[in-house]
This record gives structure tokens, C-alpha cells and sequence, in this order.
């Protein structure tokens, strides 16, 4: 079996080594084969899972989530017929459903929700009907792997022993804030992660590195901050780190840079 870890949001699932992995934005894909990913294949073996991670940072009812989750996804596939169930997984707690598709779509989806602390993840599963008996026990297997991390390996560490989120790279604070007057005392960094996963990333991964966090205002939140804010201490370090929201101008995703003051 292949493993696969997901550094920003902590988990882990392993799946056949036959199949294949793709990141796809903010989703993860797994496949029989890599030809699945492709939206126009409609071949043999184009069953697919998909998981995308969210951080619930206000710690809300997992209802309006799932809510939200299944009214999105049957906008998008025309169901008719929708329902849910209790599901656990994992050390997790959430909810799932088979989602019935118009009779005339030759596909079968089931979804479900899972919340372990901060991280909701959410599932999609969709195959042909004529796959079923050999594509649902496999993807089952994949999907009772699921494990939450309390660090992953692959994390590099700064020389100021702080991890870094994967394909950040070091910036001009100034770039990113501009009322810095210290720039000296001012680490920042550039990269293609959103907020929800970098706040995911360093909850879990700043104290590994022996750093405390003594303060922590999530984004978004009430406080209107407009950017995720950690306090944090090592011996006797103190540093501020600002996870700052911007919006790619090319996907018009939202993302988030780091900028770090130190002392």
C-alpha cells in the first residue's frame, strides 16, 4: 500500500499501489487511473475519491457544515433524494449519505463530513454502476485508513526553528505589510495555501518544534482582525505570526502569505 500524508491539514490515508494520486486544487484524488482525473474520460475505472479539508475555526455545529456540504453537491448533480446518517472514522465524528442521482445518470455518489478537532474533511466518492462490485471495497479500505497526524514527516524547519508550509519561499515583509519600519525583526514568506490549511498547519506543528502558542485569533472571526494571528514562545523567544489573506489574481482562490516578527 502507498501512504499518503497531507502536511497542511494532518492526515493520512493509504491506498492500493496501483492507483494514482492528484492534487487538484484544493481536493486530493485518488483513482484507479490517472486517466479519471481527466473530466472528459469516460473509460473503464474512472471512479474517484475526493477529500478536501476546512478549518472550522469557531468550532461550528457540524450540521450547518454538512448543510451546506450536501446542498452544494446536489445543486451540482441534480439529486433528487437526500439523507444522512451518523458516521465515525478515524478518531473523528460526522455525518454521510448515499446520494441518490436522476435515473437516468449511470453513476453512484456517496459523501459524508468528518470533524476531528479545527478540520472538517469532506468526502466524495463517485463511480459507475456497472464498478460497484469491484471499486466500493477498495474504496472503502482507502477511506477506513484515515488516521489525523499529530505531526507529519517532510516538514522543513528555518534556521529560527520554525516549520514552513511546502513551496513557501522567503519574501520582502515589506511586500506584504506595508507599516513595517523594523524590517530586521521581520521574517515573511510567499506561497499557494489557503488560510484554513496554514492555521491547520501550524496548530499542530508549531508545538512539536517546542514553540507554545500563548495566543491565537483564528480567520475569519468575530475580532474582524482580517488575518490569522499566533503568538508564540520558546525558551525565552517570543515571536508574532500573521497568516495574511490575499486573492490569487489568476484562480481567484484565496490564499494566505506568513509573516513572522520576531522578539
Amino acid at each position: 500500500m502507498a501512504v499518503f500524508q497531507h502536511i497542511l491539514w494532518g492526515y493520512g490515508l493509504s491506498y492500493p499501489d496501483h492507483w494514482a494520486h492528484r492534487t487538484l486544487g484544493a481536493l486530493e484524488g485518488f483513482a484507479e487511473t490517472a486517466e479519471a482525473f481527466d473530466p472528459d474520460y469516460s473509460g473503464p475505472h474512472s471512479g474517484q475519491i475526493l477529500v478536501r479539508g476546512e478549518w472550522n475555526c469557531l468550532r461550528q455545529p457540524i450540521e450547518p457544515i454538512w448543510n451546506r456540504h450536501i446542498g452544494m453537491l446536489a445543486g451540482w448533480v441534480g439529486a433528487k433524494k437526500l439523507g444522512s446518517a451518523p458516521w465515525r472514522m478515524g478518531g473523528a465524528v460526522g455525518l454521510e449519505a448515499e446520494i441518490v442521482l436522476p435515473q437516468k445518470d449511470n453513476r453512484r455518489l456517496w459523501t459524508g463530513i468528518l470533524e476531528h478537532e479545527f478540520t472538517v474533511l469532506h468526502f466524495v466518492v463517485l463511480h459507475i454502476r456497472e464498478e460497484r462490485a469491484e471499486f466500493e471495497p477498495q474504496a472503502t479500505q482507502i477511506i477506513s485508513s484515515l488516521r489525523f497526524l499529530p505531526n507529519v514527516s517532510g516538514v522543513l524547519v528555518t534556521d529560527e526553528g520554525l516549520p514552513l508550509p511546502p513551496g513557501y519561499i522567503p519574501a520582502n515583509p515589506q511586500d506584504i505589510v506595508d507599516s513595517i519600519t523594523n524590517p530586521d525583526q521581520w521574517l515573511a514568506y510567499d506561497g499557494q495555501s489557503s488560510a484554513g490549511a496554514l492555521q491547520a498547519f501550524y496548530w499542530r506543528e508549531a508545538p512539536h518544534y517546542g514553540w507554545q502558542i500563548t495566543e491565537y485569533v483564528p480567520f475569519p472571526s468575530p475580532a474582524e482582525l482580517g488575518f490569522a494571528r499566533f503568538s508564540m514562545a520558546k525558551g525565552n523567544r517570543t515571536l508574532t505570526l500573521g497568516i495574511m489573506p490575499y486573492q490569487d489574481q489568476d484562480t481567484k482562490e484565496t490564499l494566505a502569505r506568513l509573516v513572522f516578527k520576531m522578539g
